[in-house]
């Protein structure tokens, strides 16, 4: 069985891409910019294949990256081979996931909107697994148990020394719609009432009562790096998800995002109606 394209070599070919779509150079010109062929230049920029990164580097200068974005290439380069913890479950996830779990070990800040439940970064092991038995395809308790499992392990981005800056904005069916059992939603809420209180984490609540908004059509994340240029749009459809990283995609969410930032309640406030909420069950 061939080796599985690592989710690093992935995220590097789809920038090297991008940077140098925007330089607006040829496969062709840009090899000969740093004395490569055309060939290796485009399978720099496919999922295969090992990579160099000192012609990384050089490719990176060639195109007008900043010193963020050529420094986060070449470790992504020099990475390309690096599996993450999730590696011993790759073969048992989708793509998408193993592709969501690199970007987030890496990402400097990340900004979720959420519609319908609450996000995996701050879920309690009780509400992921209600959840799970929710699927409309019947999972066993030991398949049930090692999602939970990932899930959970995916949350110790928040513990580490350095934890990304996470801003979530819920819509207020997120904290009325009870998942699994009362006690189960309350402990959820707890969650989120603890996770507000933390210095790298902003939760905001976006009341019914400001009614259609700018993100009526789905939950979305953005993850990002030191540089905006590397940021990433995560959609998760029921169907499956999206990877969004064209520019001119990006500021669409980057926009939504502040316009629900600006509507949603603030943290006081959020807090306020979190506890209200827990009370009423």
């Amino acid at each position: 069985m061939p080796e599985r394209t690592t989710t690093r070599r992935r995220q590097l070919g789809a920038m090297m891409r991008k940077l140098r779509a925007r330089k607006g150079l040829t496969l062709e010109d840009a090899g000969k910019l740093v004395g490569v062929s055309k060939a290796t230049v485009s399978r720099y920029e496919t999922q295969a294949g090992p990579v160099k990164w000192i012609v990384i580097d050089a490719l990176c200068r060639e195109y007008g990256a900043t010193d963020a974005e050529r420094a986060a290439l070449v470790r992504l380069a020099k990475d390309a081979k690096q599996r993450g913890w999730w590696s011993s479950f790759a073969d048992s996830i989708p793509e998408s996931m193993n592709l969501l779990l690199t970007l987030e070990d890496e990402a400097v800040h990340e900004s979720h909107f959420s519609c319908v439940y609450v996000p995996g970064l701050l879920q309690t092991r009780a509400y992921s697994t209600a959840l799970q038995k929710a699927n409309e395809v019947s999972l066993e308790p030991v398949e049930i148990e090692r999602l939970v499992d990932i899930r959970m392990k995916r949350q110790d981005i928040l513990s580490r020394p350095k934890p990304p800056r996470l801003w979530a904005i819920l819509d207020e069916s997120v904290i009325r719609r009870l998942v699994g059992s009362p006690a189960t939603m309350k402990e959820q809420l707890d969650r989120l009432l603890e996770a507000n209180e933390s210095p790298h984490i902003t939760l905001q609540v976006l009341p019914f009562s400001k009614g259609a908004h700018a993100a009526a059509l789905g939950s979305f994340v953005i993850i990002g790096g030191a540089d905006p240029g590397l940021d990433v749009v995560y959609v998760d459809f029921h169907t499956g998800s999206l990877f969004l990283e064209k520019d001119e995609e990006l500021e669409r969410y980057r926009l939504a995002f502040e316009y629900l930032r600006a509507q949603a309640l603030d943290m006081e406030a959020s807090s306020a109606m979190i506890h209200r909420a827990r009370k009423e069950l």
